[in-house]
């Protein structure tokens, strides 16, 4: 599969976690989380130093979320997203897209390692509005 079948097959996943997502209106674990939320996604946060975001409550670890989502996005420093890939190996959890600046060598080496689906040169926020431009 192709990067543009792998991205499109991923967006097509309906449930996501955003690792990283924050309160920040600045930064881009705050913009990810609205902008999926805009384009129809069901989305969870998963920050354990953030209780709510879009008040909508903000989970503190993949394992805390109320369903298992299809996907996760990465909007973490590469050394906290390499246990994280561990948790989501723990979960079942198949789809990784990781974010530029989360798309640290270990942590795509620890991805392809566990046979993840992993996005890693790409931005969400791009992708997505390749598909809607109006959001």
């Amino acid at each position: 599969m192709d990067t543009t079948d792998q991205i499109r097959a991923m967006l097509n996943c309906k449930v996501w976690a955003v690792v990283g997502a924050t309160d920040n209106q600045e930064k881009f674990g705050h913009k990810i989380f609205k902008l999926l939320k805009a384009a129809g996604y069901k989305v969870f946060p998963v920050n354990p130093g953030v209780d709510t975001i879009l008040k909508e409550k903000c989970y503190p670890s993949l394992a805390a979320l109320p369903v298992k989502p299809d996907a996760v996005n990465f909007v973490v420093p590469p050394k906290v997203g390499e246990p994280i890939i561990a948790e989501c190996v723990a979960l079942g959890i198949k789809n990784v897209w990781l974010q530029p600046g989360a798309n640290g060598e270990n942590v795509v080496t620890a991805a392809k390692n566990a046979e993840l689906n992993v996005i890693h040169r790409s931005c969400i926020l791009v992708e997505v509005r390749k598909q809607d431009p109006y959001l």
